[in-house]
């Protein structure tokens, strides 16, 4: 997960186990990755309708495993999952995350996604 390794204060690590990573920013997870059942899925933090939505358009987007339904997603491969999809998702989930610490806390970013400066 590159897109997400070279985000700002991101840190790695492997505390369930070697096939499952978890990446966070400031201590807090935004994204996992792990199999379920033999196959390989990406977990990240989604806007509840956001979430909704892309569980409608795409078939391999579920609720987030083992994680809150509402505020997390799990994704595979499949129909439409470009690496493009995959890194806005990334993007976002980091953005989510970052934009509930406390303003103190935050890293840097030079800009958002939509191209505002933080």
């Amino acid at each position: 997960m590159e897109a997400a390794a070279g985000l700002p204060a991101v840190t790695h690590t492997c505390p369930f186990g070697p096939d499952h990573e978890v990446f966070k920013v400031v201590g807090r997870i935004f994204l996992m990755t792990t199999e379920a059942p033999g196959e390989p899925i990406v977990t990240l933090k989604c806007e509840p309708p956001h979430a909704m939505a892309l569980r409608q358009e795409f078939p391999t987007i579920t609720p987030g495993y083992h994680m809150n339904k509402q505020h997390w997603i799990s994704l595979a491969a499949g129909p439409g999952i470009t690496p493009e999809l995959v890194g806005e998702l990334v993007l976002n989930a980091y953005e989510l995350v970052v934009e509930g610490l406390p303003r103190a806390r935050r890293p840097v970013l030079g800009h958002t996604r939509t191209g505002a400066q933080p």
